[in-house]
């Protein structure tokens, strides 16, 4: 009989204990379900972050390349141009641009550059000509950025501090990939030799502008480097200074630039928070 008893106490003590755990288990399911909801109600998606902060500025340098009659080498002794790719002609150029983040993968820019272009005759199909010509120019430019690939940085916490990502990543896991395009301005001021001068077809002006091109980016935090090639058809044949009567085409340039980039923190509706704040200054 004590037997009995004995082994029905310990089943009643062993159905308490599985009882006792199993209401533990259902309160921390219950935690960790109102835990997950505060987690989704309170905090931005991860795949939101990147709007905490839509706008950013920049400024960089680079250098410069221009295609037009001065210089170069025929068309039938230069496949696809390039051999008009030559150290001598290059020059430099700076620039500064405002960016404003509309979707994840698209954005708009104001770009501002300004430089020099250089070309001659020294080298290619026309040394016997001789001309040579340097142009100042300045260009306002409106952009548009399409995103190819995005970089995964944004899509973690460390993103709102601004320090980056700590923990080791992939390289491409750092980077941004992207196409641009857009419509610009250029003012330009023909600085020409001795030479030059007599054959000129014009000295100054301005046109308008097509700009495309392909950029990339390595995100490390709010301060971040970036690199951008950019081509630009001008609808003109004389920035330069020049016409060729055998000429076929306008001019055309390249930029090629590095920028350091910095990531600006908006509130929710997209304004950078010290204008936010200092709206509300002046209200008080």
């Amino acid at each position: 009989m004590d037997t009995v008893r004995d082994l029905l106490k310990k089943y009643i003590f062993v159905y308490r204990v599985v009882l006792y755990i199993s209401n533990i288990e259902f309160l921390m399911r219950q935690k960790l379900i109102f835990l997950s909801c505060f987690l989704v109600f309170t905090l931005p998606g991860s795949a939101q972050l990147w709007k905490m902060k839509k706008m950013e500025v920049s400024a960089g340098t680079g250098i410069s390349q221009f295609f037009g009659d001065v210089g170069g080498f025929s068309q039938g002794e230069n496949l696809l141009g390039v051999k008009d790719f030559i150290l001598r002609q290059t020059r430099f150029n700076i620039n500064g641009s405002a960016r404003y983040r509309i979707l994840n993968n698209f954005s708009v820019r104001a770009n501002l550059a300004t430089g020099i272009f250089h070309c001659s005759d020294a080298k290619g199909s026309n040394m016997g000509r001789n001309f040579e010509a340097s142009t100042l120019f300045f260009e306002p430019s409106a952009l548009a950025e399409y995103y190819i690939l995005r970089n995964r940085v944004e899509r973690t916490y460390h993103f709102m501090k601004g320090i980056g990502y700590r923990r080791p990543m992939k390289r491409l896991q750092l980077i941004d990939l992207y196409l641009f395009s857009g419509i610009g301005n250029i003012y330009y001021k023909v600085n020409p030799s001795d030479k030059l001068k007599s054959y000129m077809t014009g000295s100054g002006g301005s046109t308008m502008v097509i700009p495309g091109g392909i950029g990339v980016a390595v995100n490390t935090g709010d301060y971040y480097f970036s690199a951008e090639l950019g081509g630009r058809y001008t609808f003109s044949d004389n920035i330069d200074g020049y016409t060729s009567k055998y000429s076929k085409s306008n001019d055309i340039y390249y930029l090629f630039n590095i920028n350091l980039n910095y990531k600006i923190k908006t509130n929710s509706r997209g304004i950078p928070e010290f204008l936010a704040s200092a709206r509300k200054h002046r209200r008080r």
